[in-house]
């Protein structure tokens, strides 16, 4: 493996990119802007799948997969859909490839499709169509359907985990009987994914919703959680759309009330995505690489053994067996490194990959009873006594994981600003960066002057604004929203 990566300070862009390729999550794939998930990355993925698939299964919802391909006339059947995303598809026009002497492998002019279709941007219309066939009356009401999957958006700037061509997500679509339920449901989902950030990639995050022009296309209103990395910059880190009536509209969805009414059911969908990956990296990660919360760490524990010879080699397995074996039955994730490799080179490496616990064993420690443990987050080592090691370990991740959220909270509320006037609020986009909270008149011209001149948008209208007595920084006019402006992935 690589040693080091480049500095945070020295260039924060190079520095992520560094961690992401040197502690083997990801390499670049041969089609530009796609990105191969490599064992280590697709395990911190699969932890964070499990994590959220179980929390949407105990709250009623079923797993589905639907096609990659959609026909082209669907997205026309929801105009602001189809704009929203008209620009990022990928379109298939033809089936088969054919040889021709003079220009080697070329498209089959003759398997031109009658109609095209869209490699999956996002699957609302296609799902949609189908609930038209599965939903006739309120008994078939709510549907709670959910896939993981992969998508294709065609992104001119890409980067790593954040923004690729093809990305890994799970997409929530249900169907409701009322608005009321509709709701009900987006604001759940909105929970989860507050508590999947907060509670398991100790990454905090502010709750709202979207303005107009930042919300999903085709949906009555947007609700975010947003958050903030380690150059100040926000990721949107999930969103939860209550889409009305919009889609069963286009797809003519309706249903049968208790009432033998014929109306239109209500919609919601909502979605995170691999991106979380990358939200974790800029959370924790320092000038050594990563730093992963115990709880979305493919291994809490790395034991490295100091061994010259294969008989201390030995005498390390007998040592270790017994307390390995126990921390493994009480659920610990243990990686056990015997690797005939220096010390030095697997402390970088275990380092680099963020590993939250460390524990070094050698010949000297046989001999008293006693290991190393070594916190990644802190960098502190200890001695501990082999009798305690079993017990102090789990204590000692639910440390990690508390100081990983709390280090991260700190960090947002130090980079976190108030201002009241335009000229403040340039001076902290351009000299500063981070959240800005501040008033905002409603008005959508005064929001795109806004991103305009400064690169800033309103990353979300948070639950907890207060508008009395605040004024718009731009316009000068009382606001109508408290807002979060911030530069954004």
């Amino acid at each position: 493996m690589s040693k080091g990566v480049t500095p945070q300070s020295e260039n924060y862009n190079t520095w992520y990119t560094d961690v992401v390729t040197k502690a083997d999550l990801a390499d670049y794939g041969p089609v530009k802007g796609t990105m191969v998930v490599k064992p280590y990355g697709f395990a911190m993925w699969d932890l964070i799948k499990e994590t959220f698939d179980k929390m949407i299964k105990d709250t009623g919802h079923l797993n589905a997969y639907f096609p990659l391909f959609i026909p082209k006339s669907f997205l026309a059947k929801e105009a602001e859909h189809v704009e929203g995303f008209a620009k990022e598809c990928a379109v298939v026009t033809h089936t088969r490839l054919k040889s021709d002497s003079k220009k080697g492998i070329i498209v089959d002019p003759d398997s031109k499709l009658e109609e095209e279709v869209i490699v999956r941007p996002t699957s609302e219309t296609l799902i949609w169509s189908m609930y038209k066939k599965w939903i006739q009356s309120y008994r078939d009401l709510p549907l709670l359907i959910n896939q993981w999957a992969n998508v294709v958006r065609w992104e001119m700037r890409t980067r790593l985990f954040l923004r690729t061509t093809e990305f890994l997500w799970q997409e929530g679509h249900t169907a409701h009987a009322t608005a009321k339920e509709a709701q009900e449901e987006t604001l759940l989902i909105l929970e989860l994914y507050r508590k999947l950030s907060e509670d398991y990639l100790a990454m905090p995050v502010l709750t709202g919703f979207k303005s107009e022009s930042e919300k999903f296309a085709g949906a009555d209103k947007t609700y975010c959680i947003e958050a903030l990395m380690g150059d100040k910059r926000a990721l949107q880190a999930g969103t939860s759309h209550n889409l009305g009536q919009n889609f069963a509209r286009a797809f003519d969805v309706t249903f049968q009330t208790k009432e033998n009414k014929e109306e239109l059911v209500y919609a919601t969908s909502w979605g995170i995505s691999t991106r979380l990956v990358g939200g974790v990296i800029m959370t924790h990660g320092d000038d050594k690489g990563l730093r992963l919360p115990p709880k979305i760490a493919p291994f809490q524990v790395v034991v490295v053994p100091i061994f010259k010879n294969e008989e201390s080699q030995e005498v390390l397995i007998k040592y270790l067996g017994p307390i390995l074996s126990e921390l493994k039955n009480n659920g610990v994730r243990v990686h056990e490194d015997w690797r005939k490799e220096s010390p030095g080179f697997k402390f970088n490496e275990w380092e680099m990959k963020g590993v939250p616990v460390r524990l070094e064993v050698g010949p000297k420690d046989v001999e008293k009873h006693q290991a190393v443990i070594a916190r990644r987050d802190s960098g502190e080592k200890e001695f501990v006594k082999k009798d305690d090691i079993v017990n102090l370990i789990p204590e000692l991740l639910d440390s990690i994981q508390n100081n990983l959220f709390e280090q991260a909270k700190e960090f947002r509320k130090n980079n976190t600003h108030t201002v009241s006037t335009y000229t403040e609020f340039k001076d902290v986009i351009k000299n500063k960066g981070g959240f800005i909270r501040c008033g905002w008149d409603g008005s959508s011209e005064t929001e795109a002057t806004i991103k305009n001149e400064t690169k800033a948008t309103i990353r979300v209208i948070p639950f907890d604004e207060n508008i009395k007595g605040l004024n718009c920084i731009f316009s000068g006019k009382p606001a109508k929203h408290e807002v979060i402006f911030a530069k954004a992935y």
